[in-house]
């Protein structure tokens, strides 16, 4: 049990915590040079804590509680402040950034359960939800793997939140160090075409904040006594109530309809893939009464930066190196088939799907692939600091149909029921068939390119 002193607390140890991880961070150049978040130093730093015995119980099971619940808030606020266009701009505008992504995010389930039922499940009698954890880890990064904790363990895979949170640890260094390394083979093989020359950082994915739209901001808070901040966070609350009684609403549905029949899945999907859909209905309301405006991206991303940062925190000082110790041998084998997939996949099919600046295009992928977006961007901006390219833009819309999906979107969440109802087998025919779709609309769009020509 814990009181909101403790609570209070928890969060002032927490934010200490972040500055000794910046503090490291300018201090130590290999950490500058691994490009880690100052969130992950802190969470490295309060796990050593928790394992000396010098962090207190209350605030131990504060932030043993924080990763499933603030993960909603940084869903939430995903496309909050957005413009979203419609479905069929999107794919006219990144059709091929959308398929290489998609495909990576598959193969990963379909190699994840190869590893697990050929290797995992026979050598070590690993438990078969081994098989969805390079997608979580890997493309979903520390935050989804936090967020499925609960689903994990309901489904009685008690050690898999701690290999999930290991694993994206793996994956955001590994894609770094291989990124780089790939980045320099890159330039020397002339692979990279784009201009080196920076320019100012474009803004291609949100509102354009133009004088009218300033104005009427204005207009509509000239009456209000309230911070902008708080009206935001608002919003960001209101996206995770929608997303709440989707999920209610759901979960009555099944128990009404096949649930009766025994099978039931919306009982273990998380919130946050419900509160990324409650965002995006909420976006598109405002947008349809005029009143989008109110919405302001940058204080969104504050919100959703400062959820994300607290959550790596303190899921990295809630997970087990006993479980990790114990479970030794998948954690190695499922770490270097997700790095061999991912990096293997993008020197083959990316200069082979991309028209033009395959290099460029597929690095950001194969940086959110291994770890968070923001190592994508991170990787991109190393081969095309000038963003001439176009991959910024491409990757950037690919969001809209990639985010709700996998990364952490509905089939993330559904996976691992999926498994524990179905088994291994029938889940590899389904995610194989959903591949074998995602290549053969590649194929399809390498042809169109040809005939352009």
């Amino acid at each position: 049990m814990f009181t909101l002193r403790d609570v209070f607390f928890a969060f002032v140890v927490m934010a200490l915590l972040l500055l000794v991880g910046r503090y490291l961070k300018y201090r130590l150049r290999w950490l500058q040079r691994l490009y880690l978040p100052e969130s992950i130093v802190a969470g490295v730093l309060a796990l050593g804590l928790t394992q000396l015995g010098l962090v207190a119980p209350p605030i131990r099971e504060v932030w043993r509680q924080v990763p499933g619940l603030f993960i909603n808030l940084v869903f939430a606020a995903l496309f909050l402040g957005e413009t979203i266009p419609t479905p069929v701009a999107i794919w006219r505008k990144a059709a091929p950034q959308v398929v290489f992504g998609q495909a990576l995010a598959w193969g990963q389930y379909v190699v994840g359960v190869l590893v697990t039922g050929i290797l995992l499940v026979p050598l070590f009698n690993a438990h078969p939800l081994n098989a969805v954890l390079i997608e979580i880890a890997f493309e979903g990064g520390h935050g989804t793997a936090a967020g499925m904790a609960d689903t994990l363990r309901q489904l009685g895979f008690q050690a898999g939140p701690d290999l999930a949170l290991a694993l994206a640890t793996v994956g955001i260094v590994s894609g770094i160090i291989a990124g780089t390394a790939l980045a320099a083979w890159g330039r020397r093989q002339g692979h990279v075409q784009s201009f080196t020359t920076p320019v100012p950082d474009q803004e291609w994915f949100s509102h354009q904040e133009t004088p009218a739209v300033q104005q009427k901001r204005a207009k509509l808070l000239s009456h209000l006594l309230i911070d902008p901040l708080s009206l935001n966070l608002g919003f960001v609350g209101l996206a995770v109530s929608i997303g709440w009684l989707l999920l209610q609403g759901l979960m009555l549905l099944e128990n009404r309809t096949w649930g009766t029949t025994g099978v039931k899945v919306m009982a273990y999907v998380p919130l946050f893939p419900m509160a990324l859909i409650g965002g995006m209905l909420v976006q598109l309301a405002m947008q349809w009464l005029g009143l989008d405006c109110l919405i302001l991206r940058p204080l969104v991303q504050r919100i959703a930066g400062t959820a994300l940062d607290a959550l790596i925190v303190a899921a990295l000082a809630s997970m087990s190196l006993v479980a990790i110790g114990q479970n030794l041998g998948p954690f190695l084998l499922l770490s270097a088939a997700g790095i061999l997939w991912n990096v293997g996949f993008f020197l083959y099919y990316a200069p082979r799907l991309f028209p033009d600046y395959w290099f460029e295009k597929g690095i950001a992928d194969l940086g959110q692939s291994m770890g968070v977006t923001a190592t994508g961007l991170l990787l991109l901006r190393m081969v095309d600091p000038a963003l001439r390219s176009g991959a910024l833009e491409s990757f950037a819309y690919k969001q809209l149909l990639f985010e709700p999906i996998v990364g952490g979107g509905l089939f993330t969440a559904a996976a691992p029921v999926l498994i524990h109802t179905w088994g291994l087998w029938p889940m590899l025919g389904l995610t194989g068939v959903i591949l074998t779709f995602w290549l053969l609309v590649g194929a399809w769009l390498q042809q169109s390119a040809r005939r352009r020509l």
